[in-house]
């Protein structure tokens, strides 16, 4: 929850509460992995305390041989250093290994991550108009992307 505040600008209402995450995570399909500074996996310790202290996470949805990016994030201070690359690739093996095909995501037109998204390989394939509200009352589009692996 720490990066999930720190990562997301409240203007666009992209991030979860702890009760959406915890709720998406009791439920199988859905995976969770958090990387420290370095780019590596942070295994759980005792409780659910981490060791190392997490720098990025990416959460996702998988169903038959496809799997949705629901969420990544990478903490303010630790952008511009490949974890975005690195969560996304750890991502992309984790879902291979579980006999996914293809991968989904959605995004709202204008959001920065889109340079990520597109240098890993996805394509836009589809919009959905005025699907996002910000704060504000601004309506904006959603865009989809896909990526076979």
């Amino acid at each position: 929850m720490t990066i999930m505040e720190a990562a997301f600008d409240p203007v666009y209402g992209e991030a979860w509460n702890r009760r959406q995450v915890s709720d998406a995570l009791a439920m199988p399909s859905t995976h969770a992995l958090v990387l420290d500074s370095d780019g590596d996996p942070i295994e759980s310790g005792p409780c659910g305390q981490a060791k190392q202290h997490p720098a990025g996470f990416v959460l996702t949805r998988f169903a038959a041989d496809e799997e949705e990016l629901l969420l990544i994030a990478v903490t303010p201070e630790m952008r511009g250093r490949g974890l975005g690359e690195k969560l996304m690739q750890h991502f992309f093996d984790m879902a291979k290994s579980r006999g996914v095909n293809r991968i989904f995501l959605e995004m709202r037109r204008g959001n920065p991550a889109v340079h990520l998204y597109q240098k890993v390989g996805f394509e836009p394939i589809g919009q959905r108009r005025n699907y996002y509200r910000l704060s504000n009352g601004e309506r904006v589009d959603a865009i989809t992307f896909g990526r076979s692996l």
